[in-house]
């Protein structure tokens, strides 16, 4: 070897060294030793002598921290041992029946566990071997996840080689990635600069940026990353040593834990992080509290899906401050008025929120909800915002109280409040927003499934006048497409596709779209098998309608006063001459779930709530929204909540995903 490369070489060994040092500093302890510029000055000279010397460029170098080509598709990874869930307590009571289960199993009185923030990320697992970082890979369905390892490579606070020696070692990691709520602000700033659509939450952005085919894109989004578990290669004591051990070895670990010896200990470093909450710079949503004695561990084991030694211990819904700047009222497609309150953007739980829907009437002035009122809002089960009370104490006298509109806001027509319901209705016959709803509820998945017709574009159509009536849209050309604002021929030729294809759909898919008030998906679906085409529907009578199981005299009402009507006669028969045709549906087969009451609540990890709905009715079972006496089976996914309550009180018999999975195999 000449001087020059051996020099170069020791200059190269010695600056990955001190990067990866000031990586470790920088990105998991917080604790900058050297400026940017200086960091910078290191990786450009490391940079100019990998140019110089490619032969001593390697694939942990931090140089190569910026994604290489993109890939075709992800490949698929096995977790073995499986990547489980956590089963969730919601109260002080139900983290007390945790503790009775566990310390009744193992026959103690009391046991110590180790509690963790219960970061809002993204799970995955790394591999270590001969303590080079070589491969990484999703959850996905805690079985199967899919292969990110191209992506994981760009994780600044990853390190690529673990310190200290590891022999033949294969060490199997997992952790959660997140991005904190810092970094998250500056990058949905930078995507509101490129007019790019923002991120809704940190959780969405850092699982979004972690799949990504193209790595470069990865490794140009602020990821951070906490691990919590070695699930492989190494044997330990208890969970604490596991930390301990990985910290001590360059790897990324939250420092914000404590070791519990009993339930009191537990909820007091509950309520401690409750209080530090907002103000830590990622989010979170709990504690994982966990079983610290690795025997401990084995001898409890798993139960379904989820470990009998760890639980999630969920904090409340998140509550925040705000400024209600207006009150306005929105058309939907049957031409309910629904009140909104626009709001002062503000971050609740991870999302920021504009607009909070007001419900009704009857409930706007239940709350008494004002405009220029500050308020409380939540994201009600952590989705849906909404406006908890407002400050009394806050109030100026700058308050105006809203009053309902006699016209409607879209059209001007006279609004009707039905009587007995909290309901007010637009009299209009060509109210647009009607029409723009019910256009954009004909094109959704669950209805004529037309891919890329979203509320703006069904909004343009209404108000260019392109769609007067829903069977304009089998009408349009590409020049009336290409007209329309960001719409190119390339987008234009695919909307296009995607409305002749689904010409061809379900009877039951067909009259779920006609939006017919208390028509929903199951019941579309009974009328379909009953009546099996559009004519003998249309004709059908009362008494025939009512005669058949699960439609009431409500339902069997508003069926035959709309086809009654002889406009929406006429728009079925618009529709057939515009060449929708039903396909033959499949008889549903022979199953332990026909003529069931089936209740879900939570989300599965291998099936979203759509498709396991499907699967149910395909099998002649029903999906009801709630929990009663008359529900055969409750399916229990993570983060069950109230529901999941409600039917242990009434003895109902609860399904985890596992077993939902056999009855569907059987």
């Amino acid at each position: 070897m000449n001087s020059a490369l051996h020099v170069a070489e020791l200059r190269v060994a010695e600056l990955k060294k001190l990067l990866a040092y000031h990586n470790h500093l920088y990105y998991t302890l917080d604790s900058p030793e050297i400026s940017d510029v200086s960091y910078d000055a290191l990786l450009r000279e490391l940079e100019a002598l990998e140019k110089q010397y490619p032969g001593l460029q390697t694939a942990d170098s931090p140089t190569q921290r910026v994604g290489g080509l993109p890939l075709e598709s992800f490949g698929k990874v096995s977790h073995s041992p499986p990547m489980l869930s956590l089963a969730n307590a919601f109260n002080k009571e139900e983290l007390g029946e945790f503790n009775q289960r566990v310390c009744a199993f193992l026959g103690e009185t009391s046991v110590e566990y180790v509690c963790e923030p219960k970061m809002d990320g993204l799970a995955i697992s790394v591999i270590y071997q001969h303590g080079q970082l070589t491969r990484g890979s999703t959850r996905g369905n805690g079985e199967v996840g899919e292969d990110i390892t191209h992506n994981i490579r760009t994780l600044q606070s990853l390190p690529p080689t673990l310190q200290g020696a590891h022999n033949d070692e294969i060490l199997e990691l997992r952790g959660e990635v997140f991005i904190q709520k810092a970094d998250f602000q500056r990058l949905n700033e930078l995507r509101a600069q490129r007019a790019e659509p923002l991120f809704a939450n940190p959780r969405n952005a850092a699982a979004g940026s972690l799949r990504q085919l193209d790595a470069r894109v990865t490794a140009e989004r602020p990821l951070s990353v906490f691990l919590y578990e070695v699930a492989k290669g190494k044997h330990f004591d208890s969970h604490l040593q596991k930390l301990e051990w990985m910290e001590n070895h360059g790897l990324p670990v939250n420092p914000l834990r404590c070791c519990a010896k009993g339930l009191e200990e537990v909820q007091a470093f509950y309520q401690q992080l409750l209080q530090k909450r907002t103000t830590l710079p990622y989010e979170m949503d709990g504690l994982v509290v966990k079983v610290n004695d690795s025997a401990f561990r084995e001898r409890l084991g798993v139960a379904s899906k989820n470990p009998r030694w760890a639980i999630a211990y969920k904090f409340p819904s998140e509550e925040v401050e705000t400024f209600v700047e207006d009150i306005q009222v929105g058309v939907g497609r049957t031409g309910v008025l629904t009140p909104f309150a626009i709001l002062r953007p503000v971050v609740v739980g991870g999302a920021c929120i504009s607009r909070a829907t007001l419900h009704n009437e009857d409930e706007l002035k239940r709350k008494d909800i004002r405009i220029h009122d500050w308020v409380f809002v939540r994201r009600a089960g952590d989705v849906i915002p909404e406006i908890v009370a407002p400050i009394q104490s806050r109030r100026n006298g700058g308050e105006r109280s809203f009053s309902f509109p006699s016209q409607c806001p879209s059209c001007q027509a006279a609004v009707y409040r039905v009587p007995n319901q909290a309901v007010i209705r637009c009299t209009g016959l060509s109210c647009p927003a009607q029409l723009s709803a019910k256009l954009r509820h004909f094109a959704s998945r669950r209805a004529m499934d037309i891919e890329g017709l979203g509320k703006e574009r069904c909004e343009q159509l209404v108000e260019s006048g392109r769609i007067q009536r829903l069977v304009d849209l089998y009408h349009l050309d590409l020049s009336q497409w290409m007209t329309l604002p960001l719409m190119g021929e390339k987008s234009s030729q695919k909307l296009l596709a995607a409305i002749a294809h689904s010409k061809t759909c379900s009877l039951a898919r067909f009259l779920f779209a006609l939006g017919i008030h208390q028509v929903g998906e199951v019941t579309a679906k009974t009328l379909a098998a009953t009546f099996k085409d559009m004519e003998t529907l249309m004709q059908a009578s009362f008494e025939q309608l009512l005669s058949i199981h699960d439609i009431g005299p409500e339902v069997a009402r508003e069926i035959v006063e709309h086809f009654a009507n002889p406009n929406n006669r006429q728009l079925v028969n618009d529709f057939l001459a515009a060449g929708i045709a039903f396909s033959m549906e499949s008889p549903a087969p022979s199953s332990q779930l026909s003529g069931k009451r089936v209740v879900l609540t939570g989300s599965l990890s291998t099936l979203s709530r759509e498709q396991a709905k499907a699967e149910i009715e395909k099998r002649g079972g029903k999906v009801t929204e709630t929990v009663s006496a008359k529900t055969d089976w409750v399916v229990a996914g993570e983060d069950a909540g109230s529901k999941l309550q409600k039917a242990k009180a009434l003895g109902l018999q609860i399904l985890d995903e596992q077993e939902f999975k056999r009855l569907l195999e059987n």
